[in-house]
C-alpha cells in the first residue's frame, strides 16, 4: 500500500502591471494571450465563464501532466476566484483554491493572487507550485511592455 499523506500550504503573491485593471483581467480572460503568459503549449483550453474550464496538457518526464481549472467567480476587472487539480497521469497530485484580486493604483494595477492547496502523497511539493505562479506573474509583465 502507498503512503498517503497530505501536505497543506497557502502562498500569496504581488504584483504591480503598468495597465488599467480592465486591460490587466482581459490578459485572464482571453485564451491567446493567457496561454502565452502561463506558458501553455497548444494543448491548451479556456473557457472563461463562471462554471468554465481551463485546461492545459503537457508531458514531464515521461508522464502525463494535467491541470485542470474551474472557475466559480468572476467578477470583472476585481476578481477572479477558481479550483484546481494536477495530476501525473491518471493520479490526482493538488487540489487547490485561488483567488486573484485586482486594484487600481494610479495607471497601475495591483495583483494579489492567493492560493490554498492540498498536496497529496508527495507528488508535488507547495514550493514547486509557488515558484511556478510566480514564473507565470513575472511572464505576465511581458504582455504590457
Amino acid at each position: 500500500m502507498t503512503d498517503r499523506a497530505v501536505n497543506h500550504a497557502t502562498f500569496t503573491h504581488e504584483r504591480t502591471y503598468p495597465a488599467a485593471p480592465a486591460r490587466v483581467f482581459a490578459a485572464w480572460a482571453d485564451p491567446d494571450t493567457k496561454r502565452r503568459w502561463l506558458g501553455a503549449g497548444d494543448d491548451y483550453e479556456l473557457s472563461f465563464e463562471i462554471g468554465g474550464h481551463e485546461t492545459v496538457q503537457a508531458s514531464h518526464e515521461g508522464k502525463k501532466i494535467t491541470w485542470h481549472t474551474t472557475y466559480v467567480e468572476i467578477v470583472p476587472s476585481e476578481r477572479i476566484v477558481y479550483t484546481a487539480t494536477l495530476h501525473f497521469d491518471d493520479t490526482l497530485a493538488t487540489a487547490s483554491i485561488t483567488t486573484v484580486e485586482l486594484t487600481s493604483s494610479g495607471d497601475s494595477t495591483t495583483v494579489v493572487l492567493t492560493e490554498h492547496g492540498a498536496y497529496l502523497d508527495g507528488h508535488e511539493l507547495p514550493e514547486w507550485r509557488e515558484e511556478g505562479t510566480a514564473t507565470q506573474l513575472d511572464n505576465l509583465t511581458e504582455e504590457f511592455s
